[in-house]
């Protein structure tokens, strides 16, 4: 080790010294002398591997410690699950907790949380009740399907299905759906831990009726489908629509689950999208048993919902399994009051989900000449101008689908565009923006009216105005 290194070693305090400096004493009065201790020995511990990597080659500083100390006990403080804003135009940003909730919907979840509720309680014949009771008539209603539960996500929903209906014996799948998607979940490894085995059939791009027909034996227990939604595979591909696959499998008294994903219960194609079946249009597909998300396109909590023919539901309803699966309180508040949307016919005013994906190019465009206007440009060391953009839907739905926006591109004096982005990224309340054609671009299709502000003051801060 040079001398160098070893100088600014030796000049770092222990401790017990450094728990005597005046900012920290204050801070061990506002936390504990403990929590300070513990911060003051991960950032002397820092320091020390950023001597010893050739990274830090500044003489000990007691104002830049007890900096670098308040900052890590305010992080601390402040809890590593927060809110962020998001400027991505990814409407389902998996990575950001995919669909949000509205205010009101928001302050609902937040009064059941805060008392008592009848979670399983019976208020009028006072006896024990069933927690899947507060959606199961809305889901039935809102699909058309004999029975409904829900468990707490898609992949639980599938497992328990196949656990149900497949263990022991074969369930038939095209090759070509035995997806992978977000966590690496995939479809194969679910079917294999419910204890059913996979018949795989076709091709990765084709797979006819004849496929499954000749693969159905005396092991099979169901045929399946999976929706691709987050992915396309094109050109010279093939498919085997839901009715004929139903068909075939009530030929054999076989049960016909399909796992659509996304959970639509509106026709994306009044925005100008890609048509995706509608969770009643595969029921009426004659499809048995229908899985999907409740926190993609239906624009609700993180949940899997199950809907389809009561005697298979009935018995997922006694699977041990389902304990380990069900939900709480707050997540059928959520759920609850976004299906009630959909049977008010408010879904789209009630549901950010909905309103992000029926927002037009008018009314993007107004809303950046409103941020524009908030961040008083003339006095900021950048270029900001208005620049169209698409976004995407996200969450592993509509993967080709391309939503026409308007953004603000920020092209900062004297700063890359990563270095800008990493700024917002970093602030009080994080703005996550992409960088794109050499700037930051912030997205306006995903950012609330009342979070322009917010935005502005980010902005600003990160730009040093």
């Amino acid at each position: 080790m040079d001398k160098g290194r070893q100088q600014l070693l030796r000049q770092l305090p222990d401790v017990d010294h450094l728990l005597q400096r005046p900012v920290l004493l204050a801070w061990q009065d506002r936390k504990s002398r403990q929590a300070v201790r513990d911060a003051v020995r991960a950032i002397l511990d820092e320091r020390r591997q950023s001597i010893l990597a050739g990274k830090w080659d500044q003489p000990f500083s007691g104002d830049e410690f007890d900096q670098a100390v308040v900052q890590r006990l305010q992080m601390a403080e402040r809890g590593h699950l927060r809110r962020v804003i998001n400027a991505t135009g990814t409407i389902l940003h998996t990575n950001l907790g995919r669909a949000v909730f509205s205010s009101a919907l928001a302050r609902h979840i937040g009064e059941l949380a805060c008392h008592y509720s009848n979670l399983e309680y019976d208020l009028v014949s006072g006896k024990r009740g069933s927690r899947y009771d507060h959606v199961r008539e809305l889901l039935c209603a809102l699909t058309g399907a004999e029975d409904a539960m829900v468990v707490n996500n898609n992949a639980a929903a599938v497992l328990l299905t196949l656990s149900s209906l497949v263990s022991g014996r074969e369930v038939v799948i095209s090759r070509g759906e035995l997806v992978e998607i977000g966590g690496s979940f995939r479809i194969p490894d679910v079917i294999e831990q419910s204890g059913g085995r996979i018949c795989e059939v076709g091709t990765t791009n084709k797979t006819h009726l004849a496929d499954y027909q000749r693969a159905i034996g005396e092991n099979t227990a169901a045929l399946m489908k999976v929706h691709t939604s987050n992915y396309r595979i094109i050109g010279f591909t093939e498919s085997v629509p839901a009715p004929n696959l139903a068909s075939l499998a009530h030929d054999h008294g076989l049960p016909c689950i399909n796992d659509v994903g996304s959970g639509l219960f509106v026709d994306l194609a009044e925005w100008g999208l890609p048509h995706e079946p509608t969770v009643r249009e595969v029921l009426e597909a004659g499809c048995d048993i229908v899985t999907f998300s409740a926190d993609k396109l239906l624009g609700g909590p993180q949940a899997g919902i199950i809907v389809g023919k009561a005697a298979y539901l009935e018995a997922m309803k006694h699977h041990p399994l389902l304990r380990a699966l069900r939900v709480d309180k707050m997540t059928l508040a959520g759920l609850e009051g976004t299906l009630r949307a959909y049977r008010d016919g408010t879904a789209v005013c009630q549901i950010p989900t909905l309103r992000c994906l029926a927002l037009t190019k008018n009314e993007l465009r107004e809303r950046a000449e409103r941020l524009l206007q908030l961040l008083h440009i003339d006095d900021l060391p950048a270029c900001i101008s208005l620049r169209q953009i698409d976004d995407c839907v996200g969450g592993g739905a509509c993967p080709d689908a391309v939503l026409p926006g308007w953004s603000l591109a920020i092209e900062a004096d004297g700063m890359t565009p990563e270095a800008l982005e990493r700024r917002l990224r970093r602030a009080d309340l994080p703005v996550v923006a992409r960088v794109q054609y050499h700037a930051v671009i912030l997205s306006l299709r995903t950012l609330g009216e009342e979070e322009l502000p917010d935005v502005a003051c980010a902005v600003r801060k990160a730009l040093g105005g």
